[in-house]
């Protein structure tokens, strides 16, 4: 390792990298972790921009949903172009140094495009409400006006506040060691790494996880009440089921990325280890976003005959 670690006294100018630990702990795995994880984000990066492609160029996907779902995947290529390339950059090197700028660029792009994909599955929770719910008026109701400003909405809405979040963390001081046991800059690890009490970030972090997270979270569990209540009301089986398949692959796709996001952020401190924590962390950073788009394409006709056709004609 060429990064030495560096113990910070009474100055946070002494600070002036931190070193990512990630999985050095796996000394006889770095070729193997590079190469598993090198698939998955071209698998992540394939998937995800095969579904934007699709619903740009096939006439039959130019609906609200469809919109949503592009915006999805083009958040799912961000979000985890945000840590991947950098631990893949770690494990190839073995250099895992990553200056304080650095590092508090990559935690604030995280926590702002974490926050939109909270937003953006509750837009998308909504679409499908008003289209179990109210299907006569979901054309007027969901025109592309409305769709534009609600996707714009989830893109930048949580910009202001992460950016201040961002900005607190990174004015403490830190006084500890410069090591941070994990493969990316995430809140709770380098808080680890503060001086003096806390307490009170930590309080910060709980009341805007409940604003950015519990909230969309809570209009989720709404619509999705509505929408069950609505199906229990349709008279035949085959008229539910058909009703509930197009909302089953999003409700898929929120249980696993609330799931895991809230086993890893809210569970007691008590049970807290690095190892549990970087592999919380893995499951809802990197293996969510690169099975969403097979969750959406094998659950959905429309999307397997757009690719259908979409490779029907280049080969």
């Amino acid at each position: 390792m060429r990064c030495e670690e560096m113990e910070a006294e009474d100055n946070i100018s002494t600070v002036t990298q931190f070193v990512l630990v990630g999985f050095s702990d796996l000394p006889n795995l770095q070729g193997l972790l590079f190469g598993v994880f090198s698939i998955i984000y071209t698998i992540v990066l394939v998937g995800n921009g095969l579904i934007v492609v699709i619903t740009r160029i096939d006439t039959a996907l130019q609906k609200p949903m469809y919109f949503f779902l592009a915006n999805f995947s083009s958040l799912e290529i961000c979000y985890v172009s945000v840590t991947l390339p950098r631990m893949l950059v770690n494990l190839w090197t073995q250099d895992r140094g990553i200056s304080v700028l650095d590092c508090a660029t990559q935690m604030c792009f995280f926590l702002i495009l974490g926050t939109t994909e909270c937003l953006l599955l509750a837009v998308m929770a909504y679409d499908r409400y008003v289209a179990v719910c109210n299907p006569l008026h979901y054309p007027l109701v969901m025109n592309q006006k409305v769709c534009i400003q609600l996707a714009v909405g989830s893109w930048i809405s949580g910009v202001p506040v992460q950016i201040g979040q961002t900005c607190q963390i990174f004015s403490l001081r830190f006084c500890h060691s410069n090591r941070t046991d994990h493969f990316f800059c995430d809140i709770p690890p380098v808080l680890k790494l503060a001086c003096g009490d806390t307490s009170a970030y930590e309080l910060f972090l709980c009341v805007v996880v409940l604003l950015d997270a519990a909230v969309p979270f809570v209009l989720i569990l709404g619509s999705y009440g509505k929408i069950i209540s609505t199906l229990l009301r349709l008279p035949t089986a085959r008229g539910r089921a058909k009703a509930f398949s197009t909302c089953s692959s999003h409700l898929l796709v929120v249980l696993l990325f609330f799931g895991s996001a809230t086993i890893t952020y809210f569970r007691p401190k008590s049970s807290h280890s690095p190892g549990t924590d970087k592999l919380l962390s893995l499951f809802y950073t990197i293996v969510t976003p690169m099975f969403n788009p097979m969750i959406y394409t094998l659950r959905n006709k429309d999307v397997i005959a757009a690719l259908r056709k979409l490779f029907l004609k280049k080969f």
